[in-house]
């Protein structure tokens, strides 16, 4: 009975342990993805359109429900600037995220505040789930590649 109980507590012990990344990377190879999210969220919050064009990927793709949008102009123009000024105090909450040489991403879900739309209607509270990939373009610089996002309907405050 001990001998088995020693196997199984080996066996467990040489499961809990990381193995080689495949590829070869090295965690000096991957990024701190969260960190890459940061950047983003601190810019949306900011209204920085400027700063998050410039972390969309040139062929970046956004998804939520029916909607697609495809392609850097059309992201940046049908979902950044679109909806830029309805909602404000973006969060991300992480669930999970990983890394590699070339990619990274992180799920989770979000929160923000919706914004009225006009001056006698009251404020919203928006939330959801999202998928943002990031990975490394031709210049060796991590971009936006992949945005889903699938809300639930908006709670007046």
């Amino acid at each position: 009975m001990k001998s088995i109980f020693g196997l199984l507590l080996g066996g467990a012990l040489l499961a809990s342990c990381s193995a080689p990344n495949p590829n070869g990377a090295t965690d000096a190879n991957a990024v701190n993805v969260q960190s890459l999210n940061q950047q983003f969220i601190g810019a949306w919050n900011a209204k920085n359109t400027v700063q998050l064009d410039s972390l969309l990927a040139d062929d970046v793709q956004y998804a939520q429900g029916a909607t697609r949008f495809n392609g850097k102009s059309e992201v940046s123009d049908k979902w950044v600037r679109a909806t830029m000024g309805t909602i404000a105090d973006l969060k991300l909450y992480a669930t999970t995220s990983g890394s590699g040489p070339a990619m990274a991403y992180e799920a989770g879900t979000f929160s923000t505040e919706v914004l009225p739309e006009g001056p006698d209607q009251p404020r919203g509270e928006g939330e959801g789930n999202f998928i943002l990939l990031w990975k490394k373009n031709a210049k060796n610089a991590w971009k936006l590649s992949y945005v889903q996002l699938e809300g639930l309907p908006v709670k007046v405050k």
